[in-house]
């Protein structure tokens, strides 16, 4: 099988290499790549027994209808509609195929589904929404947890057709100031998911369309929380 081709970081635990017991696959957003988030690291300073592996994947290049045609890297073509976003939903289709594959992987490498998260900002964070809500509609084990930065919930139907538990750990970030992705739909995706019985955390921060200090102290903290039973 052909996987999108990633960044990865194996878990180091007081300078040795270690096998991983866990795994994040963490999405960049457009016109990014997985190069975005890999420095955030050592600055997450997670608690020494959890080895997790990370995984940043290349979103692929293609033309994006919003920016006028314009090749990019992207998860999948979009345009705006007011405030909302209309996007390609095979693209959609096709990219969450893309990440279930990539989670898949981490299984057949020994990290039991439990222990693995996803996470994505802006588009990336859209597709870790499908991800996450679809992952049980093929699967038994629930994955360890969500984190949605700076994004919003692409495909409703996604939330309402899920067989994922009520309790399923999802931890929301959005920047107060955000003039790329408004405030108004990471608060629509929290109603949303509140509206079909979930309890997701919501964290606001005095920033723009980007990731500040307190909001990576609170991105290790629930990490720590999802990973450290």
């Amino acid at each position: 099988m052909t996987y999108l081709p990633c960044i990865e970081i194996e878990p180091n635990v007081n300078g040795n290499q270690v096998e991983a017991n866990a795994a994040i696959i963490w999405l960049h957003g457009l016109g990014a790549s997985g190069d975005d988030f890999a420095p955030i690291v050592p600055q997450l300073k997670l608690n020494n027994e959890l080895a997790v592996r990370f995984v940043f994947p290349h979103a692929p290049s293609r033309s994006i209808t919003f920016n006028g045609g314009m090749v990019m890297p992207a998860w999948y073509d979009f345009v705006i509609n007011g405030v909302n976003r209309e996007v390609n939903k095979e693209d959609l289709e096709h990219t969450t195929a893309q990440i279930m594959d990539l989670i898949e992987r981490e299984v057949e490498r020994g990290v039991p589904a439990n222990r693995i998260m996803i996470a994505g900002f802006s588009q990336g964070g859209a597709i870790a929404y499908q991800v996450a809500f679809n992952w049980m509609n093929k699967h038994t084990t629930p994955l360890a947890g969500l984190m949605a930065m700076s994004t919003y919930v692409a495909d409703e139907s996604v939330v309402e057709n899920s067989k994922l538990e009520k309790v399923f750990p999802v931890h929301i970030y959005h920047g107060t100031q955000d003039q790329v992705v408004p405030e108004s739909l990471g608060l629509k995706a929290k109603g949303l998911l509140e509206g079909h019985g979930y309890a997701p955390q919501y964290s606001d921060y005095l920033m723009e369309h980007s990731v500040c200090i307190s909001q990576i102290r609170d991105v290790a903290k629930f990490m720590n929380q999802c990973f450290g039973e």
